[in-house]
Order: structure tokens, then sequence, then C-alpha cells
């Protein structure tokens, strides 16, 4: 960690900038915003017309002088402007007063492992712009293993899997500090995209964006294993003719189109296995794979990983909020460091 747990107490709040959500802990308040990582602006006057759940659903609704837009990708900040006027309106006026009247505001952010120079820099100025004085950025990978409860800190092996909406992160940690890692382009967006890609293909469909999530929980049971439904009814509209029409769609092609993304996920755990030193290998073996993030509760997938790779996998209590979490009781000062006691000479 290249944070001191010292220089993390003395925040006041922490935020992580997700592509698909937005989380915001308080200290002493607990987790005060949830809510989706999107705007919807007036094109003609550039006013903020709605942001976090309601924005969500304008997507594909609005007229032409209103646009969504997204200001965070792939948990790196594409459009600082936006992000801060995003965040601010989602705290609310009553959360910021309180928050500029602490005297040296500080701040932590979870940034992706492996975030270039040019990332961190736009998240420090995506805090500032909130009034922080001070920013310290944390690896969402230690953030997201303190939120669910792994022992970091001790001298064993433990393996997580964040999976974010537009990237996998999978990592090694031991002794407070990762590894080994691997940060896999692929993520709940890219397996929306293969869904969406094969009812064009397959049965000439367009579906509504709102409707993907709905198709893959439609995958229920036991997801995307092959003892989920044989069918399920799709809504969408005809390629060639722009009308509505609905299909019966099989769910076993829809299980082969997710495969496909997933693959790259499971050669990143290879690869993350074959750097990492035999003892600590060693150690996963009974201890496995800890799941998390909101592309985590995709039905099946913990199974799939099972079938794969011969280890024990298990998903987060809270899987979606254990990186703002882990953020969280680091500045509470519920984590303590490892002390160590050289021998006396």
């Amino acid at each position: 960690m290249t944070v001191s747990l010292e220089q993390l107490r003395r925040c006041h709040v922490a935020v992580d900038l997700g592509a698909a959500r937005t989380r915001v802990y308080v200290k002493g308040a607990g987790l005060v915003v949830d809510e989706p990582s999107v705007a919807a602006v007036n094109t003609r006057t550039g006013a903020l017309i709605a942001v976090g759940t309601f924005a969500e659903r304008m997507t594909g609704r609005t007229p032409d002088y209103i646009r969504v837009v997204r200001p965070v990708s792939g948990g790196t900040v594409v459009d600082i402007e936006m992000a801060q006027r995003m965040l601010r309106h989602l705290l609310g006026e009553k959360l910021r007063r309180a928050l500029r009247r602490k005297p040296r505001l500080r701040a932590a952010c979870c940034t992706p492992h492996d975030a270039d120079p040019l990332a961190q820099r736009a998240a420090v100025e995506t805090m500032v712009g909130l009034g922080a004085r001070r920013v310290e950025l944390v690896d969402t990978l230690i953030a997201a293993a303190v939120g669910c409860g792994l022992p970091v800190e001790q001298p064993t092996a433990t393996m997580i899997m964040v999976c974010g909406a537009a990237a996998t992160q999978v990592a090694v940690l031991s002794l407070g500090s990762i590894v080994t890692a691997q940060r896999i382009p692929v993520g709940g967006e890219a397996i929306d995209h293969a869904v969406v890609q094969h009812l064009r293909h397959a049965h000439e469909l367009m579906l509504p964006s709102q409707a993907v999530r709905p198709l893959q929980v439609a995958l229920h049971g036991n997801g995307i294993t092959p003892d989920g439904p044989a069918s399920t009814l799709i809504h969408g509209r005809d390629v060639a003719t722009g009308l509505a029409r609905s299909v019966h769609v099989d769910t076993a092609a829809v299980r082969d189109a997710i495969h496909t993304p997933l693959t790259a996920v499971l050669d990143g755990i290879g690869r993350v296995l074959r750097d990492c030193p035999p003892d600590l290998v060693a150690d996963l073996t009974d201890r496995g794979i800890m799941m998390v993030g909101g592309s985590a509760l995709l039905p099946g997938l913990d199974q799939m990983l099972r079938d794969s790779t011969g280890m024990p996998v298990a998903i987060a209590e809270r899987p979606d909020v254990c990186a703002v979490l882990g953020l969280g009781a680091m500045l509470e000062g519920k984590i303590a460091p490892m002390v160590l006691n050289p021998l006396a000479e």
C-alpha cells in the first residue's frame, strides 16, 4: 500500500469513482452516495438536468438537445469538469456545506491497478474540485480486499478478483501489498456488448440499452451454466424494418456468446498464478478466489471459475460496495497496521 494507514485516518471523505456507479463514504456518517455515474446535460444551455438513477433512466430516451454522458470510463475520469458537477449534485448542498466546514478537507479515492499518471491526476483534480486540500490515492484491489474482510496484512496469500463494468482486475495480496496483478479490459460492459451483438447477428434484433441486464438475469437458476431455462422472450426492434418485434431466444446460444469475453478473464487469472511464487499459490488452493464488484453477481460466473481453475470461489457479502467500504474502514481507523517485532540484538 503506497499510502500509509495514518495518512488515511486523517481523511474525511472516501470516493469510489466507477464506470458504472459512484459511491461516497463520509467519515462518521457511512455510505452516503451510491448512484450510477451518469449525468444528463442540456446542450443548448450547458445546464445539468439530472444525475444518478434518473439520468440513467433517460439513456436512449432523450430529445436531441439533451445528452446523457458518463464522465468516468474504465475507472478513469475522462471529463473532469462533468465529474465534479456530478459529484456536487450527488452529495447535495447540505452535505457539501458540512464538508466545507473542515479546515483542511482531505479525501481518499480509489484508482485502478497500474493507473497511469494522467489517470491519477484526473482523479486528484476531481477531488480538488470538491474542495479537498489533499487527496490520497488507494489501489482499488487493496481497498476491495479490506472491504470484504480478507486478511490483507497477514503473510499468507489472498486472491481477489474485482469484476467492474469496464475491466476485471485480478491480484494476489500478501503483507498488505500486491504481489502480482493483472488488469483485463473485459467487464460487465463487454458481456452486455456480446449479448447485443449475438441478438443482432442471430435474430436481426436491436435490444434496448436498458434490457441487456434483464436478459442476463433471465439466465437465472444456474445462470451461465447449462441448467438454466431453455429459452426466454425478448422484445426489441427489427434491424431491417425498424418495427417492434419479439423473439424467443435460445439461452444456450446466449451463454456461448457470454463465454467468449470471459475466456480473457480466465487467461488473466492463469497469468497471475504463473507469476505468483509457489508458496503463495499453495495457500490459494485452500483460500481460493474472492469475487467483488457489481459484475460478480452475474449468475453462474462463480461456478464457471470453479470449473476452470479447480479452486474455491466465493462472492463477497456486498460485492458492489466492497471498495468504498474498505476505504471507509481505513478512514475510521478500523484496520490496524501490522506491527513487526525485530529481534533484539
